[in-house]
């Protein structure tokens, strides 16, 4: 429990500091954006500690293989935006992008099998929610903070 309310309070003080605040220092700004994620997925989840140690390696390997994919497909679309584009063209892309998704898929299967001996089948379901939910908050804390700015 101490350690749950140590990792919560973690996660309101790293929020209360603006994460997106100067480009030059991008770097702390991505280590206190993953700081506040672990933080937020752990306590989401309800992780124990021994669970936290065998999952995080997990999906930290996951989801670069997984930002990876993205990246590819933000390439491909990309791609098309440069210059016309011929029907040929348009149809290579699609399938290249339906490869990529596809490979995304497999991936996050694969990880949910394995996932499932660090944590709970119905904690790895909440994972996607989790994230889900961090990044709308944080979007949220863009928009107000945009909004004070204006």
């Amino acid at each position: 429990m101490l350690v749950k309310k140590i990792i919560l309070l973690s996660f309101i003080a790293l929020m209360t500091v603006p994460v997106m605040a100067q480009r030059n220092e991008r770097g702390a700004d991505r280590e206190k954006l993953e700081a506040a994620r672990v933080a937020f997925i752990t306590n989401r989840l309800s992780l124990t500690p021994d669970q936290a140690e065998k999952f995080w390696p997990l999906y930290n390997q996951y989801n670069d293989k997984r930002m990876a994919m993205m990246k590819k497909n933000h390439e491909i679309n990309k791609s098309a935006e440069e210059g016309s584009l011929s029907d040929a063209k348009a149809s290579e892309l699609m399938a290249e992008r339906f490869k990529v998704q596809e490979d995304m898929l497999k991936l996050e299967k694969s990880f949910m099998e394995e996932v499932t001996s660090a944590i709970s089948p119905s904690q790895a379901f909440k994972l996607s929610i989790a994230n889900r939910d961090f990044t709308r908050q944080l979007y949220q804390m863009q928009q107000r903070r945009g909004g004070r700015q204006n």
